[in-house]
């Protein structure tokens, strides 16, 4: 018989919220990170949430898991991030009501700095860190910024959703499975100015792949509804939900980090918001969502050399100015702190 795997820890922050109840049992059951590997959870919330956050390890003690040994709930986040080998943080100031975009984003701001710098203190310096809470690419630079003894590289955001909802949109188009279409990008921002691209992407139909865009043969489409409902598909939901997405985000962020984990399959990529490097004309130093292929182990690279024509050139720079505006401003934040 093997001997059992060391079980690893797993931080989500936003514990008590309800992505997170949704995301618990994928992590709990071996999902994200194998049938064969346990796990240790730390559950980070702020202490008017430790109430509900007890009631959630009361929930995960009765699912009687196997792969679960042990949970820490908790409001400090030294004890959150302590040897942690991944960090799933979901916890965010949401956007209330009448609230200006700068104002989101000095809340953040002052949140992932202290998240960053904790992570620095007391995280594994092999962390992986996957940052959800919105503004989800501007507070994983700011988390990253505050974080330099971790490799920029160890840090990225959610645009897996994205690509998820861009999929499924494709899928019923087509008349198919998901499972049968890949390589669908989410360029930039996951935000309204987000490039959803599927020019790349491929259709498996009768055994056979083939050009999705060939496939579907509506090239007005492909650039305008399809583009736009993934756009807004968020504030659909909270539209007729009430609420944000949940379900969907919670399976976004276990598809995302199960693909960091283990590798993405031969012949396939998928959008990941990580550290830019120039690739694409797009200036280093922010957290873009690009195409990347993961080795087994966590190791990503940008998929390089995918023709770009005017259209998607424009829509590229585009969500890329507004990142960059949020990158201006959270460095004027940071600056007035110090």
């Amino acid at each position: 018989m093997a001997a059992e795997k060391t079980p690893i820890k797993v931080c989500i922050t936003g514990g008590a919220g309800q992505i997170a109840y949704s995301l618990l049992l994928e992590v709990a059951s071996g999902k994200v990170f194998g049938q064969d590997q346990p796990v240790i959870l730390h559950l980070l919330d702020i202490e008017p949430c430790l109430e509900k956050l007890n009631g959630v390890v009361m929930e995960l003690e009765d699912l009687a898991l196997s792969l679960v040994r042990g949970v820490v709930a908790t409001a400090d986040p030294l004890k959150a991030f302590a040897d942690v080998d991944v960090a799933l943080l979901l916890g965010a100031f949401p956007r209330l009501k009448g609230m200006e975009r700068k104002d989101l984003l000095a809340k953040n701001n002052d949140i992932f700095r202290t998240t960053g710098k904790a992570i620095d203190q007391v995280a594994k310096k092999t962390v992986k860190v996957v940052v959800v809470g919105n503004p989800c690419n501007t507070n994983a630079l700011t988390c990253m910024k505050n974080a330099p003894s971790i490799p920029k590289e160890n840090f990225s955001c959610l645009t897996r959703l994205d690509q998820n909802r861009a999929k499924s949109q494709l899928a019923a188009k087509l008349g198919v499975s998901v499972s049968q279409i890949s390589n669908v990008i989410i360029w930039g921002n996951h935000s309204g100015t987000q490039f959803p691209d599927a020019r790349h992407a491929s259709v498996t139909i009768n055994g056979a792949r083939q050009s999705l865009t060939d496939a579907l043969s509506d090239d007005a489409w492909v650039k305008s509804d399809f583009i736009s409902t993934v756009q807004q598909r968020g504030a659909a939901v909270i539209k007729a939900r009430g609420l944000s997405s949940a379900m969907s985000a919670a399976k976004a962020i276990g598809d995302h980090t199960r693909d960091w984990w283990f590798g993405t399959k031969e012949g396939e990529f998928t959008s990941m918001g990580v550290i830019s490097d120039g690739s694409y004309n797009i200036p280093a130093g922010i957290i873009y969502s690009f195409p990347v292929t993961i080795e087994a182990g966590g190791k990503w690279s940008i998929v390089q050399d995918l023709k770009q024509d005017d259209f998607a050139t424009e829509k590229m720079v585009a969500t890329y100015n507004e990142l960059q505006e949020e990158a201006n401003a959270a460095a004027e934040l940071a600056a007035a702190a110090n």
